[in-house]
């Protein structure tokens, strides 16, 4: 399974944008979206389609401090057994094989990382940048 992103500093980042300007940490949320939008964009045509539910339900979500790629919940709660497999329905008769790593979100963050890594330190320079702070 890839390792999580942190970045140290970046509440910090956000408060200190938020003094020189209110509206500039919701344009901060926005970028990491676009940032997270890279793994979205690997994930959602690798997974199955029969109705196309559990594809619509892969989504970017982030606050001013972090950002993560969601999927499953009420409209697809079977996402879960659709990227990490195992065993469902009566007397769990239905099978899928288990991958511990997934198929899909934790793959795409592997495979596409250091273009995630690059689209969130542009998001992150863009806004310093438009904050009117000199980064170099």
């Amino acid at each position: 399974m890839a390792d999580a992103i942190r970045i140290d500093g970046l509440a910090e980042f956000s408060r200190n944008l938020r003094k020189l300007d209110a509206d500039l940490p919701k344009a901060l949320r926005v970028a990491l979206n676009d940032a997270a939008n890279v793994v979205v964009d690997y994930a959602r045509p690798r997974v199955p389609r029969r109705t196309g539910r559990a594809q619509s339900t892969i989504k970017a979500r982030s606050t001013r401090t972090a950002v993560r790629v969601v999927a499953g919940g009420r409209r697809a709660p079977y996402f879960p057994w659709l990227d990490f497999g195992g065993r469902v329905g009566r007397r769990k008769s239905v099978r899928r094989a288990f991958y511990a790593e997934g198929r899909y979100l934790w793959v795409g963050l592997r495979v596409k990382r250091p273009e995630f890594e690059a689209a969130l330190t542009k998001a992150l320079l863009d806004a310093a940048r438009s904050a009117g702070v000199e980064v170099e």
